[in-house]
């Protein structure tokens, strides 16, 4: 699972997906047909593809009628040997005072995702949804084309700079030899060679052998000599030992959030993935559980606070990250979050 561009996805979308302005009725049609058309290049069976038609139509109209702000991104989801699709919708207010009653069919609030709720979840494979009163909603929709595997436990967004067409962030997941890995990094600059450098270092990390975040990071620094670089980290939280070992280079945020909301950094070196390093060096960092793992370019701004968020920290890594990604990113710069929450 990575962030970026990937032959295999349709020609003009990325692996990261597709940002959505949902504030005009024709870019609610546009939402629903690029999610036809991910979901035809993947073979999903017919009535699957309706059902996904009408997550994506109602999802779109809704924020076109009634929320602030409001975007949607169509992207795939893979797990194991079987692909859906994903659709994030993500409104800046007011919220819902009351979910459980916001889902029933056909009700309606003013700036709400209220209605059209129920036929939404009726057609989802799964679904998460969080809002606040005053800051807004995040729903996540996934649509399978038949059975619906395990929830993936990690998600990360990417989104690229106001003007440009491609992030220079991406993210990647790997399980290996019992090691699961995060990796998020952050190509120098903006646009086509920022993406390039970390779609290399995504390449780089899933070839990579198993080993600790350290060496994983060291491979990486010797991989990117032929990019311009990037700020990179390796994240492995491993529960068994009740720790999560981090290394990284460059201004990537890395933190373990526990379930009270009480958060921990963790320590990144200074320097640039292919260019420019000193020693590499890795840290544990207790991870309690419950814990999660959340990892950010400096196109987020740190000044969050999960106690504006009742309850966040229960839901999905992709709601978590997408809750995130609003508040605390930033339009002058590509923006990337990955979040994971380990069973």
């Amino acid at each position: 699972m990575s962030g970026g561009a990937v032959a295999s996805l349709p020609e003009g979308l990325l692996d990261g997906g597709v940002w959505f302005r949902v504030e005009e009725p024709g870019t609610a049609s546009a939402v629903r047909r690029a999610a036809e058309r991910l979901a035809a290049e993947l073979d999903m069976p017919e009535r699957r593809i309706a059902d996904l038609s009408i997550v994506a139509a109602e999802a779109a109209g809704n924020l076109t009628k009634h929320a602030d702000q409001g975007t949607i991104l169509v992207r795939v989801v893979r797990s194991a040997d079987r692909a859906g699709v994903e659709l994030i919708a993500v409104d800046s207010g007011p919220g819902m005072a009351d979910v459980g009653h916001a889902i029933g069919d056909g009700h309606s609030t003013a700036g709400t995702l209220g209605i059209g709720l129920g036929a939404i979840l009726r057609q989802a494979s799964r679904w998460d949804l969080h809002s606040v009163p005053g800051k807004g909603t995040v729903l996540s929709v996934q649509v399978w084309p038949d059975v619906v595997p395990e929830a993936l436990w990690a998600a990360g967004l990417t989104r690229p700079l106001n003007g440009e067409t491609v992030s220079g962030d991406a993210y990647a997941v790997r399980e290996i030899d019992g090691r699961r890995q995060l990796l998020l990094s952050d190509g120098l600059g903006h646009g086509g060679l920022a993406a390039a450098a970390s779609q290399e270092a995504v390449r780089g990390f899933l070839r990579a052998p198993a080993v600790p975040p350290a060496q994983v990071v060291e491979v990486l620094h010797r991989t990117l000599g032929h990019t311009r670089g990037a700020a990179l980290a390796v994240a492995e939280p491993d529960p068994s030992a009740g720790v999560v070992r981090y290394a990284g280079l460059g201004n990537i945020s890395g933190m373990v959030l526990a379930p009270d909301g009480s958060r921990r950094g963790m320590v990144s070196m200074p320097g640039i993935a292919g260019h420019q390093r000193r020693q590499i060096r890795e840290y544990d960092y207790a991870f309690a559980p419950g814990a999660i793992v959340v990892m950010h370019t400096d196109g987020l701004v740190d000044r969050w606070n999960l106690a504006d968020y009742p309850g966040l920290v229960t839901h999905t890594p992709e709601v978590i990250a997408a809750t995130l990604l609003r508040d605390a990113g930033t339009r002058r710069d590509d923006a990337g979050v990955l979040v994971a929450r380990v069973p």
